[in-house]
Parts: C-alpha cells; structure tokens; sequence
C-alpha cells in the first residue's frame, strides 16, 4: 500500500516538475534568441542609417573604399546598388561577379523609400545572415550581419540552461522522493487505522502531530478515546456505540426472522440470494444458496414473476405459488428493498385450505342432509294446518311457527349450501356476453309485482344514480372521473361478461334486502331504483333505495356471513344473513366487486362491476 501511495504522489511529483522545467527552458531561451535578434536589427539598422548618410555625403573617396572601410569596421557585409538595381559597390565581391537583386525582400522595401530588413541563409557562406537596406539619392545600401556568432552563442545558452534544469530537476526530484515518501507514510497509516476500525478495532488511533490538510483528516479519525474536552460525547466513542447497536439489531433480526414460521427470502436486483431465514433453509430440500441465482433456490414461475415484478415497479406484490414444494400451496407477498432488489415472505396456505375446504364441506355436507328432514317438517306441518279447524286456535298456532320456523331453517340451509358451492368453485358458470339492459330489465320484471304489492315503486334509471340529498351519495367510484360515457342511456351500454342466473340471483338478493330493510323504513322510502352506467372496462350496476339508511360502522361488515345491521328485524323479516355474502363471492367469481354506500336516513345504495366483453 505504502509503495502504491509513494509511486503515485512521486509520479504526480515529477510530472509537475518535468513540466516546469520544460516550459521554463521554452519560454527563456525563446525570449532571449527573440530579445538578442531584436537588438541586433536595431543596431544593424543605425549603422546602415550612418552608412547610408556617408555615401551621400562623401565626395572624396570611392564608393568602393567607403564599402570597404564600413564594412570593416561594422563587422558586416556592404553592397551598394543604383535605382536599377546593378551593384555599383561591394565589400566582399568584384563587380564582375556580383549579381543583380533588385529582387530581395530589402533592396525592394529600401528602392521604394522604406526601410528593408530580412533573414535567411547566404548562398555562398550557407550561414544565416541578417540584411538591412535603407535608400539613398542614387539608390540603395545594404548591410548583411552574418548570425553564426548569435547561433554560437544562443547554442552555449541553450547548454547552461539545460545543465542548470538538470541540477534543479534533480534537486526538486530529491525533495519531491522525500515529500511523497514522508506523505506516503502518514497517508498508509491512515488506510490502516481506517482498515483496523473498519474490522471492528475502535481502539486503533494514528496519533497525528500535524496540524496540516493530511493531519485534519487524521485528526477526524483518530479522536482520543479519552475525553478531551470534557464533553463526553467523542466521535469514537459514539461510533463504537453505534456499531454495537448496529450489531444487536442485526442480531435481533436475524434472530427474529429465523423464529418466523413463514420463510423469508432477501434477492438482490441482478437476481441473486442476499439472504434467507432458517424457514426457507427448511422449506427447499438443497437449501437457500446464497451469492447464488435465486432460480436455483426457488424455480417456481409464479414466485420468480413476483419478485420480479416488486423490484422492477417499487411495490408490493402478492401471488399463489403452488410447485415449490409438490403438494403445498404458498402465499407470496413480495416487497421492494431500498437498495434495490426484494424481500419475499412464503406463508404456506397448505392446512389454512385444508381447513377451509373441510368447513366449506362441512356445511355443504350439513346443508344437504338437513334438506330432506326440513322438507319433510314443512310439508307434514302444512298438512296439520291444512286439516286442523279454524277453531282450534293453539293447535294452528304451534303449527304454524313450525312451519314458519322450518321454512325459515330450510332457506338457511339453502343458502348454506348455495354459498360453499360458490365459495369452493364447485358451482361453474356460464358465462357469456349480456348487454346490461337486459340483466336489469329482468331484475325489474322479477320483483315488479312483489314491490308493488308492499306499495313500493320499482323502477329503471337509465345511468345516473339519484340524488339523495347527500351530494349525489357519492355514489361513484372518486377514481372515475366524469365522462360523457357517463350519461349514455343504459341500452347504449357496452355487453358484460356473466352468468345471467346468477347475476340474477345477486339482483334478487339486493332487491330483496332493499324491500325489506330498506324502502319499507325511513321517512322517503316507497322507492327502488335500478341501473347501470359505464366505468373503464366494467359496468357498474347498482341498486337504490330512499329508506332509513345504514350507519357507516355497519359498511364494511355487510358482506360478512350472518352479519346483520338490526338482528331482531332481520330475524323477523325471515333473513339469513346469507345474502350480500352470496352476492360477494358470485361477483369474484365474474373478476367483479361490489361495495355499499349509505347514509342514515336517506337511503342506500349497493354497486357492483362486471368486466366488458
């Protein structure tokens, strides 16, 4: 670790210093050859300025001998040319042999009036020269200062700016070795003491003299488990606490989780067991293999899809699983993890069903033996009536609260039976495309004469509920926002998928309790009203009446096996309590539901929803 953390800050060290280095042997050497030429041509053209004022002014000697006598002492080539551009003098060359130039870059600025100044390299010498031209009443002159000396010089620069960036680059590499070294060192012991209370050793502490970044860092790990300032409430101290309590909640739950009946089972977003209660251990012959696709513990498709669907979509999911173990069902709630991934729990529903099915046969079995004895009372009971006097009035009357009783015990049974062949899924239904008018004009037809004779008017709405003076009821589903569908006459409404029968039989069942409990009680009773109306992919049919109502703690009861909101009247009005339960568990057989909605003294109103066709 220590070797890593050197090689690196060293690395970074050299780097940093290599740069530096480097720009600094650029930017020099490149400011002073640009500073040096710059001096030089300034130089150059003050001489070719005196130059030039000589030959115009020097009436005694030659042209040659004053290109001979400057260029001497200039250190310089002279050349002196006309307006044509032919040499008329030169410092190093004959005339014979010295070529017309009209055409370099100097001669050409200085023939027009301006001074010219150009470099390149000579033709005959092969060295770099500086040329500099200013004109004069006859034509021109010209210095050329050779470079080679600059370049001697700038290369004797170059060296010792070089040497020089040897020796500080070794110099700063030393004391970079040792910075990084030093730093290394302080930063290696930090990794370590962090490693040791990562493992638990909270007792470990760095001891950091510095005071610098690197000590701040320390200094914020390595608090002395001895209270300083007199606080009490040292940052080690409460990191200890907090593992401790860390440590006794993961103990907890572990210990709580493998005390769980139900088997427990953490899977991680790609898949994979995070963990699993000894339940589960129990539960799959080769065990949960954690770290391990969870399809090698559990291949049931049910439970896979389950707690796939719960980490894709963030929520809580729940599925029947029936082959994970062969011969036991499971129920399977899903939930989603923070981190991602889910948490599944398996409760077995095994002997939950068993039971179940033994009750719901039980009462079949029950139900059905009791049917013939019934009978056989009420029919030997009405016998006795039929050939008892009108004058023999005790006789009459115990005959007839036995015929009342046994007619009463024999709807009972009915229902019983009617109610476990539904709830076992013996009873099948046919289920077939109805266009609602028709399910709720039969409903009508039925019981017309039945509620007129009880003076009650029953009639069809065609699809809005009516208004009860408590805002409509709130007789609609609040996530059904209105819609024009809303207002279609109830023959316009789209076909339901049901068994006419039975939802004959919930209609019935409605209708009844509404006669019964319903618009014979309460101050604006007289009326039922039947209808149905669109929501999204579903109907809802509902039936209403205008009587004393239901108290809101009665509602979510209703639907319960025997509840009854006022028994004494129910037992006189010769209810089972079966009823709504019936309703209820035809409506889940068709993928339905219903639910009630009331209000004392003001009616009430029971809905259900069959899917479209």
């Amino acid at each position: 670790m220590r070797n890593g953390i050197f090689l690196k800050l060293l690395a970074a060290f050299l780097v940093v210093i290599l740069a530096a280095v480097v720009m600094f042997d650029l930017m020099l050497g490149s400011a002073w050859r640009t500073s040096l030429r710059s001096e030089i041509e300034r130089n150059l053209i003050q001489k070719t300025q005196l130059l030039a004022h000589r030959v115009e002014t020097d009436r005694i000697h030659s042209l040659a001998d004053i290109a001979a006598q400057e260029g001497q002492a200039a250190g310089a080539r002279v050349t002196i040319i006309d307006p044509a551009g032919n040499v008329l003098a030169d410092s190093e060359s004959s005339l014979g042999t010295i070529e017309n130039v009209p055409q370099r870059k100097e001669f050409a600025a200085a023939l027009s009036g301006r001074v010219g100044v150009d470099q390149r390299p000579s033709a005959a010498a092969g060295i770099p020269f500086l040329y500099v031209a200013v004109p004069i009443a006859g034509g021109a002159v010209r210095l050329a200062y050779p470079l080679s000396d600059v370049e001697a010089v700038s290369a004797q620069l170059r060296r010792r700016l070089e040497l020089a960036s040897g020796l500080a680059f070794l110099f700063a590499l030393v004391m970079a070795a040792i910075a990084a070294y030093w730093t290394a060192r302080r930063l290696d012991r930090i990794v370590q003491v962090a490693a040791r209370i990562a493992d638990g050793d909270l007792q470990a502490r760095i001891l950091e003299p510095s005071q610098d970044d690197v000590g701040r860092v320390a200094g914020a790990l390595d608090i002395d488990g001895e209270d300083i300032d007199g606080d009490n409430d040292q940052p080690a101290r409460r990191v200890e606490q907090s593992f401790a309590a860390v440590r006794s909640s993961q103990r907890q739950l572990e210990t709580l989780l493998n005390s769980m009946q139900d088997a427990v089972i953490a899977v991680s977003a790609d898949g994979f067991v995070q963990w699993a209660n000894q339940s589960m251990d129990r539960l799959v012959p080769q065990g949960a293999r954690l770290h391990q696709p969870v399809v090698e513990t559990i291949r049931d498709p049910d439970f896979l899809a389950t707690v796939k669907e719960a980490t894709a979509a963030r929520e809580v999911k729940t599925a029947r699983a029936t082959s994970i173990v062969p011969g036991r069902a499971f129920d399977v709630t899903a939930a989603p993890l923070p981190g991602g991934g889910a948490v599944a729990v398996l409760r077995d529903l095994t002997e939950t069903e068993r039971v179940e099915k033994t009750r719901r046969d039980f009462i079949a079995n029950v139900s059905h033996e009791l049917r013939t004895p019934l009978t056989s009372i009420q029919g030997y009971a009405e016998t006795l009536l039929d050939s008892t006097p009108e004058h023999g009035a005790p006789t009459r009357e115990f005959l007839e609260i036995i015929r009342k009783n046994s007619s009463r015990m024999s709807r009972l049974t009915e229902d019983l039976l009617t109610l476990a062949r539904v709830e076992s899924g013996e009873t099948r239904f046919d289920m077939e495309p109805v266009p609602p008018a028709e399910l709720v004009r039969d409903a009508e037809e039925s019981f017309r004469e039945i509620a007129r004779n009880h003076g009650i008017d029953l009639r069809i709405q065609d699809s809005r509920i009516q208004d009860l003076r408590i805002q409509d009821l709130q007789i609609h589903d609040s996530s059904v926002p209105d819609a024009p569908s809303d207002d279609l006459p109830i023959q316009n409404l789209p076909p339901v998928l049901a068994d006419r029968e039975a939802i004959h039989q919930v209609f019935a069942n409605l209708i009844d309790n509404a006669l019964k409990y319903g618009a014979r009680y309460g101050p604006s009773g007289g009326r039922i009203v039947l209808g149905a109306r669109a929501v999204p992919h579903a109907v809802e049919f509902f039936v209403q009446d205008f009587g004393a109502g239901i108290a809101s703690e009665h509602l979510p009861r209703l639907f319960e096996r025997f509840y009854r909101v006022d028994k004494a009247r129910s037992r006189e009005s010769g209810g089972t309590g079966l009823g709504l339960a019936i309703a209820k568990h035809i409506m889940l057989a068709h993928g339905g539901s219903i639910r009630a909605e009331s209000d004392v003294a003001h009616g009430s109103a029971f809905l259900f929803t069959l899917p479209t066709a």
